[in-house]
């Protein structure tokens, strides 16, 4: 499909998606946005040469999260009942965390700018969080109101931890990318003009591995959030069964054995 709301681009293996409205602060809030990003997230899997996603957005800011616009005027996904709002809950916003719980490969959040509320919950969304030093990050859905219907109160404790998470949804606080990777909300954090050479090279870095198996780990790392140690170890010896007949896996022993630079293929 055509995009017009985001920016959607494949090269070497790894695919960026720039949220493209800087007019309204890139909010995800919209219709037309949520369904380009869901529709380029379901490419993402469906084409197995991809092996990383890029998040980001068009510069000032990273996501606004919710536009709060709409929001005074009761328009758009804020139209309604509260039966519609739950709906259009449901059926919008609420696609994003899905759709990105199901992406098969490794995510990264490249944060350019000021990352708010829903906006700052996309960012928690990917595996791993680039930050420009530009970057300024808020669970600032109480200070107008509101709770996080997005999926934060999943997301947040399971980056930060339950006490801090309380502690930035309770105040509403909004905090520099200094103190984001402080906490562990962010890997790294990088002069703005080197936001995306930086997330391209770890992006590289993880697509230059065994990709079934960096699928499999993916996979493994999610389940491990909810599953028992039990059910963990019982998946990790059906995955790990099927590691050891790939080509990856025999090329990469060779290689050791070699004393060269494994050459993987994806099989």
């Amino acid at each position: 499909m055509e995009f017009d709301e985001i920016i959607f681009e494949t090269k070497s293996e790894v695919a960026t998606i720039t949220l493209n409205r800087p007019d309204i602060r890139n909010a995800i809030s919209g219709r037309k946005m949520i369904k380009e990003f869901v529709a380029a997230c379901s490419y993402v899997n469906a084409h197995r040469t991809v092996k990383v996603l890029i998040i980001t957005g068009a510069d000032p800011a990273f996501s606004s999260g919710g536009n709060i616009k709409d929001m005074a005027e009761r328009k758009g996904m804020f139209h309604g009942t509260p039966e519609q709002i739950r709906e259009n809950y449901r059926q919008h916003i609420q696609k994003i965390p899905l759709t990105l719980q199901n992406i098969e490969v490794p995510t990264i959040a490249a944060v350019n700018g000021s990352a708010m509320g829903a906006g700052c919950d996309l960012a928690l969304m990917c595996d791993i969080r680039v930050a420009s030093e530009k970057a300024e990050f808020g669970e600032t859905f109480l200070n107008i109101g509101l709770i996080p219907g997005d999926g934060g109160a999943y997301f947040l404790p399971r980056v930060v931890g339950m006490a801090k998470a309380c502690e930035l949804t309770f105040t509403g606080e909004v905090i520099d990318a200094g103190t984001a990777l402080e906490i562990g909300m962010v890997n790294h954090v990088v002069e703005h003009k080197l936001l995306m050479e930086k997330a391209n090279a770890l992006a590289l870095k993880i697509a230059s591995k065994p990709h079934g198996a960096m699928r499999m780990a993916k996979k493994l790392l999610n389940a491990g959030q909810t599953s028992s140690l039990p059910e963990l170890l019982e998946q990790s010896a059906h995955f790990q069964a099927l590691c050891h007949e790939t080509q990856d896996h025999k090329e990469a022993l060779k290689a050791i054995l070699e004393k060269r630079t494994p050459r993987f293929t994806g099989k």
